[in-house]
């Protein structure tokens, strides 16, 4: 559904992608992960048309992404950052717009609005919505095309994590009726949770990639358990077969109140491997 090949991009003297390569099957989510400044949008804007590579290939939907027509645009949605909303307009008002560009019948806004938890807010003048309902109006209007294929740059910096929770229910939504998602992020906790697979990009190279419980079982050196008990205190053990013995007699005597293993997270392989948390401006 999206795949590049050895893809490049400089500004000048600054290379901001080097060889980048991507394979992502349909229905899907997709996450790349990385700091502000390591390419993600850039990506993004190149996989969608909006600029071209310096050298590689580049297919979306089994074209060449330079040689998509109109129509085949209407099946991809977009909702970047500088991709604003008409302020003095109306939440249908704006889905208008787009709706007309698009060629869709206005007859969808409606729908796309209920979609998105906006269906209430139809006549709300967009400069009275709070970040979340901007976020899920942006969704919306990316919707309205019912599209194949979602990018999504960055689409929860910013908000709380009630509202964090209830956009990624409307992403597996759209997942779950076949729509393959293309989502950027910083952010480790929501990659983990949403992504069926991740690439985490630095200075412009994927340095990993994989499921994301894969990488973080990959780069667990430590293989311990860790457990705190009953009495206060805490207690690491080998992850091996001599733990089922130790880990039989604490249950059998109920002295375990919470056990995990020590894998790492997301942020903490990044850091590994780049020396960078994924949140470095």
């Amino acid at each position: 559904m999206i795949c590049c090949s050895n893809v490049y991009k400089s500004y000048g003297e600054k290379k901001v992608l080097s060889g980048i390569d991507l394979d992502i099957p349909d229905g899907t989510i997709f996450g790349l992960l990385g700091p502000s400044g390591a390419g993600k949008t850039t990506l993004i804007k190149i996989l969608t048309g909006q600029i071209k590579a310096d050298g590689g290939s580049v297919k979306i939907l089994g074209k060449d992404v330079n040689e998509l027509s109109g129509q085949d645009k209407k099946h991809i949605g977009i909702t970047m950052d500088n991709f604003g909303v008409y302020d003095r307009l109306s939440c249908a008002d704006n889905l208008k717009i787009f709706a007309d560009i698009y060629g869709v019948p206005r007859s969808c806004i409606k729908e796309a609005l209920e979609l998105v938890g906006l269906g209430d807010s139809m006549k709300k003048p967009a400069s009275e919505l709070s970040k979340g309902m901007r976020v899920r109006l942006c969704l919306a209007r990316a919707f309205m095309s019912s599209p194949e294929i979602l990018f999504l740059d960055e689409p929860t910096s910013g908000l709380d994590p009630q509202t964090m929770r209830q956009i990624h229910d409307i992403i597996r939504d759209k997942k779950n009726s076949g729509c393959t998602v293309f989502l950027t992020t910083h952010n480790m906790e929501e990659a983990y949770a949403l992504c069926d697979s991740v690439s985490l990009l630095n200075d412009g190279v994927i340095v990993e990639n994989g499921v994301p419980e894969e990488i973080c079982r990959k780069y667990d050196h430590q293989k311990k358990i860790k457990m705190h008990l009953s009495t206060g205190e805490d207690m690491e053990i080998p992850h091996d077969r001599r733990a089922a013995t130790v880990l039989t007699g604490l249950f059998e005597n109920g002295r375990i109140e919470t056990i995990h293993s020590s894998e790492p997270t997301l942020e903490t392989v990044f850091l590994e491997l780049t020396g960078r948390k994924l949140e470095d401006a």
